[in-house]
């Protein structure tokens, strides 16, 4: 059961989403809707302001407006379109954590980020930058539409703060998706709402440009957004702002090769006053009433939305749990679906033996993996029966009843933020000499999270950077933070750290350097000239 807010957020998408006629000029393809509403006469009621910011939020669950099956962006299948489940697929799937069975699904797409072996015609990564930029479309007509001028012109009284919430909110949502391209390809086409509509192919803004953009308009929304773990739940306030405050900060160095440990610690600290808690389960944050729960808002500091009710879709939970049913086990009741897609997802050795390798005890209760009947090793990535798989998320609630009514979708909110990232990112930024935090505080917030998983506590001496880039997996393992995590401690490209199936081989390779930042799709190169290549593809 989602909150009535969300329910209506989701709902209002399905018909808000198709108001945005002008905005798609701001694209590099096209969006597929012919039967658009007239945007003056959408806008003649004050109410309409927060049904199109509902449809903003509402890109990052869905990808059309008839179904799970369909699209708003023309040519782009939704399974390789859909915000959440892309980034899982970028962030995750490319890294050390898991595989996924069908190799050949979107046209052998998933098996090159799985091999590191993609191209710029891949349709994964053209599915996510279309999907970003169309977040950023979304926004700038939003902005467009509740400017001023437009508000007096329609007989609205002039800008009420309600009205500022919800336009800090709309470009707190474009600085997000900005932060997203910014990570994934190094570069964006940028496009702001100060352009004239018309204007669609902007110019190419490189990483030192989004940071500094997407550093400036967070500094400049914050006073206007919802106090920290005080707005409606899957909405953005004050806390959300700084978690991407505090993360771009932490990878700072690899962005635009400057030391920010210690700005990264000012926003943690603002995160941890922000009145977040630790759920008293770590499984709580992964269940189907992960949004009222007892985790709910406490630690989920922003969440993907997921309503099997309101709005099927294919996103990263409906893909995660589905695929987490093993071909062997046939567990899929007890995670909450009918049946699943026995076998897609299993976990590579190295995320195995961070848990069995001694570093932690068997009684850790943030190791879900089945291992009894199955071998570590993958030898063969088709072959289901073959690596150990993991019961993470479940679309099961904490009375142990199944969520939702339909059983293909599922109904768990996708932690895109919590406050377990926080206490780690602080740890880090404390061990790579950020000012603004201690040691002991350091390793007090590592232990909370081993204490809440009934595995042992560090000291001091344990809390190193090898051990935080292993603890960051075991905690966060499967919520799209492994890729970014890996290359900012040096271990994705290069050979010092492999993994089964790195660059296609077995065993691993090393990958060259220039695979740190994925290549701009080949259709959003042609749509805009005014964009590049990245260096080596």
């Amino acid at each position: 059961m989602k909150t009535t807010y969300i329910s209506k957020l989701l709902f209002f998408f399905l018909g808000v989403l198709v108001i945005f006629s002008s905005c798609t000029r701001d694209l590099d393809v096209t969006p597929k809707d012919d039967d658009e509403f007239l945007t003056e006469d959408f806008y003649t009621s004050a109410d309409s302001y927060r049904q199109a910011l509902a449809g903003i939020y509402g890109n990052l669950s869905l990808t059309g407006t008839t179904g799970p099956a369909s699209s708003n962006l023309q040519g782009i299948d939704p399974g390789t379109s859909q915000y959440g489940r892309v980034l899982w697929y970028l962030q995750d799937l490319a890294a050390d954590e898991v595989i996924w069975s069908y190799e050949n699904d979107e046209g052998g797409a998933v098996k090159a980020i799985q091999r590191n072996t993609w191209s710029a015609s891949n349709t994964i990564l053209l599915g996510f930058f279309s999907r970003a930029m169309f977040s950023v479309a979304l926004t700038n007509d939003f902005l467009r539409q509740s400017s001023e001028e437009n508000l007096a012109a329609r007989g609205h009284s002039a800008i009420s703060d309600e009205i500022k919430t919800y336009r800090a909110e709309a470009r707190l949502l474009r600085a997000l998706a900005y932060y997203h391209l910014m990570d994934l390809f190094g570069k964006a086409a940028f496009v702001t709402e100060n352009d004239p509509i018309g204007v669609f192919q902007g110019p190419e803004y490189n990483r030192e440009q989004l940071f500094s953009f997407i550093e400036s308009e967070l500094l400049a929304i914050e006073s206007d957004l919802i106090a920290a773990n005080q707005n409606e739940y899957g909405r953005s306030d004050k806390a959300v702002a700084w978690m991407i405050l505090a993360k771009m900060y932490l990878n700072a160095e690899v962005y635009i090769g400057q030391n920010k440990y210690t700005e990264s610690l000012t926003y943690c600290n603002k995160i941890i006053g922000g009145g977040y808690s630790l759920a008293s389960n770590y499984g709580y944050n992964f269940l189907a009433d992960n949004d009222y729960n007892e985790a709910g808002t406490n630690e989920i500091i922003f969440p993907l939305v997921i309503d099997s009710k309101v709005a099927q879709n294919w996103g990263p939970t409906t893909v995660i749990i589905n695929g987490q049913v093993g071909s062997l086990e046939s567990n899929a009741v007890a995670l909450g679906v009918d049946n699943g897609w026995g076998g897609a997802l299993r976990v590579r050795k190295q995320f195995a033996n961070k848990f069995l390798n001694g570093d932690v005890p068997l009684t850790d209760t943030r190791n879900t993996l089945i291992t009894e009947g199955r071998e570590i090793e993958i030898e063969d990535v088709g072959d289901r029966d073959s690596g150990y798989i993991i019961t993470k998320f479940k679309n099961i609630n904490v009375d142990g009843s199944r969520g939702g009514t339909h059983f293909e979708f599922v109904n768990t909110d996708f932690p895109l933020f919590r406050l377990a990232d926080v206490y780690l990112m602080y740890a880090e930024a404390v061990v790579r000499g950020g000012t603004g935090g201690t040691m002991g505080e350091a390793v007090g917030y590592v232990n909370a999270l081993r204490n809440r998983a009934n595995s042992t506590s560090i000291t001091d001496n344990d809390l190193t950077l090898n051990f935080l880039i292993d603890e960051r997996s075991r905690e966060l393992h499967w919520e799209g933070h492994r890729r970014q995590d890996l290359i900012r401690f040096g271990l994705f490209t290069g050979g010092n750290y492999n993994w089964v199936w790195k660059g296609g081989s077995t065993n691993g390779i090393a990958l060259s350097n220039h695979l740190n930042v994925y290549p701009m799709p080949s259709n959003n190169l042609a749509a805009n000239p005014n964009l590049t290549q990245n260096p080596g593809y």
